[in-house]
């Protein structure tokens, strides 16, 4: 049940993006970032639909996010992009507005509050994304930011082929994008996670074997059931969240989990 609401929400929002591209960004030619802008670029400079370039272009990210990501996110990733690729050649390329500007802000908020909700569900949009993702696990910063820095290389390339003017609008779009993603996705804000569990060793594993963070584990007895039990203490950032869910559910959905924010972290916050 669960995995069919992630799937539902990855598809609707998938759509949601094409929506976005299709009738905001393409008619006045503003790209999006990444591997999507430049499936844009070869879109509009050939007859092959921006849609395909979009599959061809993921192919060999896609086996990257396998080998880093694991094979349950890469699944709904490559499931996001096809579903955005098969919008994008059903939905009609329409010009809502004249007002490039205003194409670009909505554009990039649309874009930028569904891809944020699909990363938010353990998938991503493939591209960057995915790119962006693996880097975040081994350097700490903010996921909106990063994949902003790498879509900015699409805005001087979009520039040699399209007029200046675009390519700022584009600019601008990515920017947003950012920005939105990382108010749904997260405010790369740190989280205090506890898990009181009767699974400690097999969880413990699991968690260290997908995660950068050490963990501390603690003796604890269950005061209304005399059942001894593991207490395990990390703390992560929020966009972790998406990756220790499914985790829990697996090896022990009737463990008690408490995550509360962290003002500030001090001392070893990753694993090296």
């Amino acid at each position: 049940m669960q995995r069919g609401i992630r799937l539902l929400v990855i598809f609707i929002a998938s759509i949601v993006i094409g929506v976005a591209f299709n009738l905001f960004l393409l008619p006045h030619e503003v790209l999006t970032g990444g591997v999507t802008g430049l499936a844009m670029v070869f879109g509009l400079m050939t007859p092959v639909n921006t849609g395909y370039w979009i599959v061809l272009l993921n192919a060999p990210i896609f086996v990257l996010g396998w080998m880093k990501l694991g094979r349950e996110f890469i699944g709904n990733s490559i499931f996001s992009v096809l579903i955005i690729s098969i919008s994008m050649l059903y939905i009609p390329i329409i010009q809502v507005t004249e007002d490039a500007l205003l194409s670009s802000v909505f554009g990039g908020v649309i874009a930028g509050a569904a891809i944020g909700v699909i990363i938010r569900f353990y998938s991503s949009t493939g591209g960057f994304d995915i790119v962006s993702l693996v880097l975040i696990k081994r350097w700490d910063v903010p996921l909106g930011g990063l994949i902003f820095a790498l879509n900015s290389v699409v805005v001087f390339i979009s520039a040699f082929f399209f007029a200046w003017d675009l390519a700022l609008y584009t600019m601008l779009s990515i920017y947003i994008t950012g920005i939105v993603i990382d108010r749904v996705h997260t405010r790369h804000v740190k989280l205090s996670l506890m898990v009181v569990t009767s699974k400690g060793d097999e969880l413990k594993k699991e968690l260290l074997a997908n995660l950068v963070r050490g963990i501390t584990v603690i003796d604890g007895r269950g005061a209304y059931s005399g059942e001894d039990k593991k207490v395990l203490y990390t703390v992560i950032t929020r966009y972790e969240l998406a990756i220790i869910r499914p985790i829990l559910k697996e090896i022990d959905p009737q463990a008690f989990v408490s995550v509360s924010e962290s003002m500030e972290v001090m001392g070893n916050f990753r694993r090296d």
